[in-house]
């Protein structure tokens, strides 16, 4: 087995559960006789011990900032039945959440870090689990972590995985980053959440295919919504949308950029309200549609795709994000609601308020919060690894 050896006094956040070993905590790498290669190779499983020579856990390792990804602490060996054991118990969270019932088909198994198996997504969607891998260990054990879905006896027929727009672009890997690794659910598919329905396209769409963390945020955006005009931006596949119709908006406008989305958007609308007149969809630029929607609509949703992917990015970021809060705070009615979010990892809760507290200066309106918001219970996250609560929401009542 590899083994790490971290500097002096560097154990302390393993000891404390924190998954990640940073690079510049490193103070040797041993490597077994005869070992083919001069370093390890990214995805290999090392073992991370102390410079007094005490064994702190075990896990992949990578090439970057971030060395190591643990699987477990305080042992050198995994067992047999590893992924098995660990997917058990990420399923129990969800039952005892409950969220997978006849109105929930689809939901979130494996969230990474805050289900100790970092570098990890699987969503569920019916009968078909969607694994991403963000690592390449979690690639180099795609084959074995599909037999433990399946293993686990929970309904699952179909196991695709998608991970070409999530694994290292340096890395050299062997074998496809898309497919089918399990049986095979070809064409458009339905599943459910509370109660609606909605296309899931594994193959083309967005992440696995739906945005599963915003559940509890759309039931709660229901809940406001009779009566009310709505503009949903960066709409993706409409979920704020169809929610809004059930809870009896006057009219629901879903926008976003892509003619694809709006399409989905669309059918989505017509599988849950057939022929439904309150809803309209447009294919256009956000920045574009808001320049002039003064007084039409009394609830705003500003969901956005990820505007800081890395912290090199945040200046910037922030930015957007006051720009774009600025200007749905400007036209918005007076006594609407703005749901806001932000989905960059790389931006904390307190930088994000603070830009849209930024942007109601701009614009001297009076603001107050009435709910702060973050992704639902099937992206639990570990409490030694706050890092995880990537999902940053705030529900603003406008004067």
């Amino acid at each position: 087995m590899i083994t790490v050896i971290l500097k002096p006094k560097k154990e302390e956040s393993l000891l404390r559960f924190h998954p990640w070993v940073f690079s510049g905590a490193i103070q040797k790498i041993i490597l077994p006789h005869h070992y083919p290669h001069s370093e390890p190779k990214e995805g290999e499983v090392v073992v991370v011990r102390s410079s007094e020579g005490r064994v702190l856990g075990i896990g992949h390792f990578q090439v970057g900032s971030i060395a190591v990804r643990m699987l477990a602490f305080g042992t050198d060996t995994l067992p047999s039945d590893f992924w098995l054991q660990r997917l058990k118990t990420a399923y129990n969270v969800r039952l005892a959440a409950g969220l997978i019932t006849e109105q929930n088909t689809m939901w979130r198994w494996v969230h990474g870090e805050g289900d100790l198996l970092p570098g990890l997504v699987v969503d569920v969607y019916g009968k078909t689990a969607v694994m991403q891998a963000h690592s390449v260990g979690m690639h180099c054990s795609r084959f074995e972590i599909a037999k433990a879905l399946t293993d686990c006896h929970i309904g699952i027929e179909n196991v695709y995985y998608k991970s070409d727009d999530t694994l290292p672009f340096k890395a050299q890997l062997e074998g496809d980053k898309t497919g089918w690794l399990v049986g095979n659910e070809n064409g458009q598919h339905w599943a459910k959440e509370n109660g609606l329905e909605f296309g899931i396209d594994f193959e083309g769409g967005q992440k696995t295919g739906f945005f599963l963390d915003q559940r509890d945020n759309r039931a709660l955006l229901e809940h406001y919504a009779q009566g009310k005009d709505v503009l949903n931006m960066f709409c993706y596949t409409g979920g704020f949308s169809v929610y809004a119709l059930r809870g009896g908006a006057r009219l629901v406008h879903s926008v976003d950029v892509s003619e694809r989305a709006v399409e989905r958007v669309r059918a989505n609308v017509e599988r849950n309200f057939p022929s439904d007149k309150r809803h309209e969809a447009f294919a256009q630029e956000a920045f574009r549609y808001m320049a002039d929607i003064q007084d039409r609509y009394d609830l705003i949703v500003l969901d956005p795709p990820a505007f800081a992917k890395h912290q090199d990015a945040r200046r910037n970021a922030l930015r957007g994000y006051q720009r774009l809060n600025a200007k749905a705070l400007q036209q918005i009615r007076k006594g609407g609601l703005l749901f806001t979010f932000s989905c960059s990892q790389a931006i904390d809760k307190d930088s994000f308020r603070l830009a849209v507290f930024s942007a109601a200066a701009e614009t001297k309106r009076q603001v107050r919060i009435l709910h702060q918001l973050h992704q639902g219970a099937d992206h639990p996250i570990n409490i030694y690894h706050p890092e995880g609560e990537y999902l940053k929401g705030l529900v603003l009542y406008v004067e």
